[in-house]
């Protein structure tokens, strides 16, 4: 049935083959179940294809896979994605599930499945780098393969798609940073092959209003604690969101209440009613001054932040940035949601995204990608990698 899938220790055992075409190495990947907690399967086959590859060293940390080339080169990138997806789709017939299937000859037509865009089209792309640049010397030369100009750390991660607490890429923030150590990095999640610089900040907080229950029969004898947060909605719905300016790039912010909750029972006046806010700010702000802002326009009202990530700058005007760009030869965008860019931030390494696929397929039932962009986004970064 569409919507269950194996369980980890059912998957069989999965052999990559790095120097296949990466479309058709998308494909492999995206048969490989990954549904957040359960990326053994994918993150062993990654593993084992890159230990196969001379030229890098590589480090298991639970479900993450780090693998580094040590060249001694002047310069070093990181290429990151996550292993993970969301849940397989629960629509009956849905293609955007697992296994993949093709719209005609594989490697030809419309590449369907769940991760598809977010993100195994950037993960093969990850691996066909690494053969192509890391794989025995004798083979770089048969295929003609040019020597890199940067080193390279790649870096596959679990527990992208759920709760921030468990991400694996926030695991090796904490524990193994040195392993994230670079002048830039980029994470292949979907951009259309455009690059995105940076990325909002997002910040969660509830404001929660007080009343007095009592029989709706009577409703004089309490205080409705619903009808106490509509100035809250008031001053949300009146809010001019900005648009700020953050080296050169234009971050569109947003603030709004996303959820509700309040009542006991359809005869009963509410004593408590608690308005969740979501705020989506431009990198120029940190976290502690996002959430200065929310409080003060809810000045009056008990406001507690419940989550909350600060944004990245772009960092375009770093050389390799603007090298990358200049490859890419598309004006850069900002990212306008929250993506890993801003972990690389928090270690002072400036990072954007670029990846193939529409980004506004991801999570859908009907996922896909375009073959054709996933190897434009192979030769953008190996021509960058290797110029």
């Amino acid at each position: 049935m569409i919507g269950e899938m194996t369980a980890p220790d059912e998957v069989p055992a999965v052999t990559l083959d790095l120097t296949r075409d990466v479309a058709l190495l998308t494909a492999d990947l995206l048969d490989i179940p990954s549904v957040s907690g359960t990326e053994g399967a994918i993150a062993d086959a990654v593993e084992a294809a890159l230990r196969t590859l001379p030229g890098l060293a590589v480090t298991r940390w639970g479900d993450a896979v780090v693998a580094r080339s040590e060249l001694g080169l002047a310069e070093r990138v990181v290429l990151a994605g996550h292993l993970d997806t969301v849940p397989l789709p629960a629509t009956e017939g849905a293609r955007g599930t697992v296994p993949s299937s093709w719209d005609g000859e594989p490697g030809k037509g419309t590449l369907w499945g769940r991760g598809a865009t977010d993100m195994k089209g950037g993960v093969a792309v990850q691996l066909a780098l690494a053969g192509a640049l890391f794989g025995s010397p004798q083979t770089r030369e048969a295929d003609g393969s040019p020597r890199p100009s940067r080193d390279v750390t790649f870096v596959f991660y679990d527990h992208e798609e759920v709760e921030a607490a468990k991400s694996g890429l926030g695991r090796l923030v904490r524990t193994a940073p040195e392993l994230l150590a670079a002048d830039f990095a980029i994470l292949l999640e979907p951009t259309g092959g455009t690059v995105e610089g940076g990325c909002n900040g997002t910040l969660r907080v509830e404001a929660t209003t007080i009343g007095e229950a009592a029989h709706s029969a009577r409703a004089w004898m309490g205080k409705n604690a619903i009808h106490a947060a509509a100035p809250i909605l008031a001053r949300l719905a009146a809010y001019e969101p900005e648009t700020v300016r953050v080296d050169g790039l234009d971050y569109r912010e947003s603030l709004n209440a996303v959820r509700i909750a309040g009542g006991t029972a359809g005869n009963v006046i509410p004593d408590r009613c608690t308005v969740e806010i979501n705020y989506r700010f431009a990198p120029d702000k940190s976290l502690d001054e996002a959430d200065a802002q929310v409080r003060a326009l809810l000045e009056g009202f008990d406001v507690v932040r419940t989550d909350g990530a600060p944004g990245a700058r772009p960092g375009l005007t770093h050389p390799a940035a603007a090298a990358f760009v200049a490859v890419v030869g598309q004006e850069p965008k900002p990212k306008y949601g929250w993506t890993d860019v801003a972990r690389f931030s928090e270690l002072g390494v400036p990072a954007v995204n670029f990846g193939p696929g529409d980004a506004l397929l991801a999570h859908k039932d009907d996922e896909r990608v375009e073959p054709e962009d996933v190897r434009a986004c192979f030769r953008a970064l190996r021509d960058w990698l290797t110029a």
